[in-house]
């Protein structure tokens, strides 16, 4: 399978392209500086330098031919303005669906956050305007004909991975390590599992492969 993750240089994508690599499946990053290239390929990946906020969906479809399905890993991070979480986390996502469309790829696996679907409850404005885009972004993929999968995971750590993971359409706040959100990622995309639902998830008790398997 040919998986292309939008985000490449992202902590999680980094770590999800490394997984896929090593389970023999071919992996694009898509990333927006070519500084980045190196830490790509150390990963196992083939960077594709392409800036999702100043290129259009055709020119994404055309990037994309070849490709069995995508991730959008991409963000605008922390300390950037209200206006990127729409440009990136918005309106990236929306673009990356439809470039989706256009090249025939059906399946979509999106990294949202826990709060998202509903209104943020304090935070600041940064954090209402993320919870807002993440939001958008989800009602647009939900709606369209793919075979997406919105994945929410609870606040991220960079602790190691535990391997133990709590995936269900709603569970409590809590907190995950990054490592093993790229390991659910994996996990969903080799097995096609997942396939129309809003997933959340946190650590548990179950192991990634066991949680994957009672979708």
């Amino acid at each position: 399978m040919r998986i292309a993750i939008i985000g490449g240089h992202g902590q999680i994508a980094l770590q999800l392209t490394g997984l896929l690599s090593e389970r023999g499946q071919q992996v694009l990053g898509v990333i927006r500086n070519p500084e980045h290239a190196a830490e790509v390929e150390a990963a196992g990946g083939e960077p594709v330098v392409l800036d999702l906020e100043q290129r259009g969906a055709a020119e994404l479809a055309a990037a994309l031919q070849g490709v069995d399905a995508v991730v959008f890993a991409a963000g605008a991070g922390p300390g950037s303005g209200t206006e990127r979480k729409y440009t990136v986390d918005r309106d990236g996502s929306v673009r990356l669906a439809e470039a989706a469309e256009q090249a025939g790829i059906r399946r979509f696996l999106q990294i949202s956050t826990m709060g998202a679907g509903k209104p943020a409850t304090g935070g600041d404005e940064s954090w209402i305007a993320y919870i807002d885009a993440k939001t958008q972004a989800e009602n647009d993929l939900r709606a369209r004909d793919l075979d997406w999968t919105i994945l929410r995971p609870g606040r991220l750590l960079d602790d190691a991975p535990t391997g133990a993971v709590r995936l269900a359409d709603t569970v409590p706040a809590g907190s995950i390590p990054r490592a093993d959100v790229a390991a659910v990622l994996s996990e969903l995309l080799v097995t096609g599992a997942g396939a129309g639902r809003v997933l959340e998830l946190i650590s548990g008790d179950s192991t990634v492969e066991d949680s994957v398997k009672a979708l």
